[in-house]
């Protein structure tokens, strides 16, 4: 059996959290939606049920059936998880008194309850609910309370049912891992054997079953995740890995050289493919962002098709994709949570391009990338580089796309970038880049009157690009920088630092 854990999404802004403490407690976890769960559940030794902005006591609120899961293996609610199981078995759900949002304090836990084992009477929890359980459901007993939450946590007896109505899976909830932990390992008996090293020796077997003798083109970016990708199938099918590296037009300055330089040490087959003027003809006059993003998916799935015509027997088309692609894609491999945007690398091919999609890193996030990478000896300074969007400039330029836009951007990147690298400041930032503004300021140089554009920079620190939260970067290094990028790139004469944290605002601005 497995050692794997199901989380059912029902629709919150934290699930993707949950998955991620849980990876962090070497156990492997995969979302569902709520409404299309596994046929099969015989690989989970647990299942958490997440939060959700429905109530309960809704108009058809989200119901699953889980008769195959309640009393039969390990289960946790949470938040609405918790609600959802006192209203549909016995139990009572009402609008709370005192809404709680934000921190609060445990005011009592069940003394030798397995499942708050290390947690303090006064640990600090996260909540965010305006329901409250008025009543527990049958057979249930509680096991922890706040000052406002009478019922803040219970369990079924003669079941490993549990339910809390915090979240552990914030940063904010001070034991949160522990309480996870509890659940997982010390009550359901999950074994912590999900490790990069584990990760990489069963998917190269994967990967070995599933394309056999079968050619594959990969897209490579010069990143972390398509490289880690394009590792893991080099060690799972050697030669039959056909890499390709498509100059779209809208790379960083001197990008398509370097990167081609960096891959001749790695033993990939690689070759390089200039199609920067067919993505700029695809993209003139178009200011949509999502209308960018769709040219820009259109026109790499036909280099690709055009590419994949020369390598004979090519089957398979992989793809460096991640699992916060696909979760802001399709939101959750079809759950009920919001779509943030589209991704390039996301979402199938045309019907005319006969080619299978591999995805080698689908289910993991960026901060795993980087560790199974280090775990198959890439190099840290390659596996440190910042994530760059699968578009390019594309979307840090506001507005239509020109030859004369991408040089202005490019040469206002590449000053930042080397400033942040001749700073030490680079490794200290997850990801930093450049936005080419839609509008002109005025300015002065030399006496004379100026009207020209307006660039903003942008530094982020970050785990997984989940969340983000702006870089405080010294006053004398964005002094200098903007003097630099002011007084040698013609056309701008203003620069300003982007202060917003993700969400609300996301990391890149289109």
């Amino acid at each position: 059996m497995q050692n794997n854990v199901l989380i059912l999404d029902f629709g919150s802004q934290y699930t993707q959290l949950i998955a991620r403490r849980v990876r962090e407690l070497n156990i492997y976890s995969e979302i569902k939606p709520y409404n299309n769960p596994p046929k099969d559940l015989s690989s989970y030794k647990a299942v958490i049920l997440s939060g959700s902005p429905h109530s309960v006591r809704g108009e058809n609120p989200p119901h699953p059936d889980l008769s195959e899961i309640k009393g039969k293996k390990p289960l946790l609610g949470v938040c609405y998880g918790a609600q959802y199981l006192a209203h549909f078995n016995g139990g009572e759900v009402g609008q709370s008194n005192t809404r709680e949002y934000g921190r609060a304090n445990l005011s009592m836990v069940k003394e030798g309850e397995p499942f708050l084992e290390g947690v303090s009477s006064d640990s600090q929890v996260w909540m965010s609910h305006s329901d409250t359980i008025k009543k527990l459901p049958e057979g249930a007993i509680r096991i922890a309370s706040t000052h406002d939450v009478e019922n803040a946590g219970y369990k079924i007896e003669g079941e490993d049912t549990y339910a809390i109505q915090f979240h552990p899976e914030v940063y904010h909830s001070t034991d949160g891992k522990k309480i996870l932990e509890n659940f997982l390992v010390k009550i359901a008996g999950v074994a912590q054997t999900w490790t990069p090293d584990a990760f990489v020796e069963t998917t190269v077997a994967a990967l070995k079953s599933k394309i056999g003798d079968d050619r594959v083109i990969l897209g490579l970016s010069g990143g972390v995740d398509s490289t880690v990708a394009a590792t893991l199938l080099h060690k799972a099918i050697g030669e039959n890995l056909h890499c390709i590296f498509v100059n779209n037009g809208l790379l960083r300055k001197n990008e398509y050289t370097d990167v081609l330089k960096q891959y001749e040490g790695l033993g990939l087959n690689v070759k390089g493919v200039d199609a920067s003027a067919r993505f700029l003809d695809a993209l003139e006059g178009e200011s949509d962002p999502e209308a960018k993003r769709k040219a820009i998916g259109r026109v790499f799935v036909e280099v690709f098709d055009d590419e994949s015509k020369l390598v004979e027997n090519a089957t398979w088309l992989a793809q460096g994709t991640i699992y916060p692609d696909v979760i802001e894609s399709v939101s959750a491999t079809g759950g009920p949570s919001a779509t943030i945007k589209s991704h390039h690398n996301v979402g199938g091919l045309p019907d005319y391009m006969k080619l299978k999609v591999v995805e080698p890193l689908r289910m993991i996030f960026k901060d795993e990338v980087r560790r199974v990478g280090a775990s198959i000896g890439l190099s840290a300074e390659l596996l440190g580089r910042h994530p760059f969007p699968g578009p390019g400039l594309a979307i840090r330029i506001l507005g239509d796309i020109t030859p004369e836009k991408v040089r202005i951007l490019q040469e206002v990147d590449h000053i930042f970038i080397n400033g942040l690298r001749e700073w030490g400041l680079y490794d200290s930032v997850w990801q930093a880049g450049a936005m080419l503004l839609p509008v002109n300021s005025v300015g002065v140089m030399g006496d004379e009157r100026t009207y020209e554009k307006c660039v903003a920079l942008r530094a982020v620190e970050s785990t997984d690009g989940m969340t983000a939260d702006w870089v405080h970067l010294p006053y004398e290094f964005m002094q200098k920088v903007s003097n630099d990028i002011i007084n040698k790139v013609k056309g701008v004469n203003r620069v300003v630092y982007d202060i917003s944290s993700k969400p609300p605002a996301t990391i890149e601005w289109e």
